[in-house]
């Protein structure tokens, strides 16, 4: 992924339980949108590529015949089973435990393969090529992201913002200036530039769309909390036997800003870029 960085099974070790509590829903509409983009008509085959617990399939899951979910962490891949039996599709979602440089897998092929925020912890190229293999005749890879918004403020909204700033100088209080990431850091962050490595592996595009967001949300103080160990970079692992006192220091924090321990948010927006797999070389 960088030069100075490895992946390792840690990386969000712990994490699992907190993710679907605690990241923001993608914008609703996303999936019509990208049914209406790919012509999609519940018969195909989806693979979402780090699905983590499974919240894009399960969220796209009507839109195909089979969804199949790969992941590295045992606990995201327990939890996507979880998820998949509550919403009662058990019977088609198919949930694989394996880095995405291990594909294919003998997975077979596919309609459309997804990467939603996960793209960034692979080795990009080999991962783009092998996909681009997986692909049916016309498929295509989609790259699902939140939409960047600016800071925001609590103008018009029934409770207080989370203070994202001051949650972030108290992870770095205990975990460090700079950013940690499974049993390695991130000096630089994560990599962009997908598009330059999409284009090398033979794809086509993007097609862009963007599917607006702007509701707002009521948050609890616990699932600020699971927001915060959702995060690779403040997964609980890292704190080891700190990680009691941090949270405690969290919940005050976030209880001092809202003494009710409700806060509001806005929900972002989510791009979809589109890739079509171009002829076969």
């Amino acid at each position: 992924m960088t030069a100075d960085w490895e992946w390792d099974e840690t990386l969000f070790a712990g994490s699992a339980a907190y993710y679907r509590r605690g990241r923001l829903p993608y914008a609703p509409g996303l999936a019509e949108v990208l049914g209406a983009a790919l012509g999609l008509d519940g018969c195909g085959r989806l693979v979402d590529v780090g699905c983590g617990p499974g919240t894009l399939a399960l969220l796209l899951v009507e839109l195909f015949g089979e969804v199949v979910g790969v992941d590295p962490d045992g606990g995201m891949i327990a939890e996507a089973e979880r998820a998949a039996a509550a919403q009662g599709v058990s019977g088609k979602a198919r949930w694989v435990r394996a880095r995405a440089e291990e594909l294919p897998r003998g997975l077979g092929t596919f309609t459309v393969a997804a990467f939603a925020q996960s793209f960034h912890w692979m080795d990009r190229d080999l991962v783009a090529t092998t996909v681009r293999g997986m692909l049916r005749p016309g498929g295509a890879l989609v790259h699902v992201s939140d939409l960047k918004s600016r800071t925001p403020t609590a103008e018009g909204l029934p409770h207080p913002v989370v203070p994202d700033a001051a949650v972030g100088d108290l992870v770095r209080r205990y975990l460090g200036e700079v950013r940690r990431a499974g049993a390695g850091t991130l000096r630089h962050g994560t990599p962009g530039g997908e598009a330059a490595v999409l284009l090398r592996a033979g794809f086509v595009g993007p097609e862009r769309h963007v599917v607006p967001g702007g509701r707002v949300l009521e948050r609890s103080e616990d699932d600020v909390v699971a927001g915060v160990f959702s995060m690779s970079f403040s997964a609980p692992h890292l704190f080891g036997a700190r990680r009691d006192a941090f949270e405690a220091e969290l919940r005050g924090l976030l209880r001092t800003v809202s003494p009710s321990g409700l806060f509001s948010a806005r929900q972002p927006g989510t791009e979809v870029c589109v890739w079509r797999a171009g002829r076969p070389d």
